[in-house]
């Protein structure tokens, strides 16, 4: 097994890598939007697209039996292998837009099927193109940026925890989540909004954040993060039991997440 887990993970270093090469080049031309998803904030640029189609070509062509579940073409044929590819062309867009170094290629190999619920998450990679770095997990294997394994910071009370989050598109969610902000934030040491689900997971992995917890994400938002995280040492889950959803995205050291998670419920988090 660990064999095959090194062979997915060396397929979605190399996608994700090849990947963030052209989204760097295409930033540098300039970037085009194409589209607007859920608001007139939520954008989808020419380079997303591009990126999934050599994403999704490159897969194919090394593992033609595999299912995919990408952001900008959603989920495709169903896997004859049991292995899915589940894939963020470019994860923080809006700052791949404005030229803010925090965006990134997120590729996940799960087993089990589309639905974070359901699925085993067997290998990942998580690319930012701009600071150079590369961060990989396998399903028992360790997490790791380039060759440094990684582990969560331990011992962490949250009334000293650096807190990562982000917010929805919508300006009714955007509200609820400003109010619950209003009420944690005198609770933890401060809060960070980098604009990337997959850079906030990598970063609670690698200690650059103490925890994280998010409303409105998609699968292809976290599966790789959460792999990632999940193998340097934290606990990723959503509502009590539940696996990461749109509802509530949580990361963190297993007793600082049970304090956040307390925490956010009492300052009023709409699930």
């Amino acid at each position: 097994m660990t064999a095959a887990l090194d062979e997915l993970l060396d397929l979605a270093r190399s996608t994700a890598v090849a990947a963030a090469e052209l989204i760097a080049a295409r930033r540098a031309e300039g970037v085009e939007v194409a589209a607007l998803k859920s608001s007139p904030v939520d954008v989808v640029t020419v380079a997303d697209r591009e990126s999934e189609t050599l994403i999704r070509g490159l897969l194919a062509d090394a593992r033609p039996g595999d299912g995919f579940l990408g952001e900008e073409t959603g989920l495709g044929d169903a896997s004859t292998t049991g292995v899915t590819w589940v894939v963020d062309p470019i994860d923080g867009t809006v700052n791949y837009l404005y030229g803010i170094p925090a965006y990134n290629v997120s590729i996940a190999a799960v087993e089990g099927g589309a639905d974070p619920a359901e699925w085993t998450a067997l290998a990942g990679a998580v690319v930012n193109p701009v600071l150079s770095e590369v961060y990989t997990a396998t399903r028992g294997g360790g997490a790791f940026l380039g060759s440094r394994r990684l582990a969560v910071n331990a011992d962490v009370d949250l009334g000293v925890a650096l807190v990562g989050t982000g917010f929805g598109y919508t300006e009714e969610r955007r509200r609820a989540q400003a109010a619950v902000i209003g009420r944690l934030l005198p609770r933890v040491r401060d809060i960070r909004r980098m604009g990337s689900a997959a850079l906030d997971l990598c970063s609670v992995a690698a200690g650059r954040l103490d925890a994280y917890y998010e409303q409105g994400i998609h699968p292809w938002d976290h599966a790789a993060g959460a792999l990632i995280a999940t193998e340097a040492g934290a606990k990723v889950g959503g509502l009590g039991d539940d696996a990461p959803s749109e509802r509530l995205a949580l990361a963190a050291h297993p007793s600082l997440y049970a304090q956040l998670e307390t925490a956010l419920v009492e300052s009023g988090f709409g699930y």
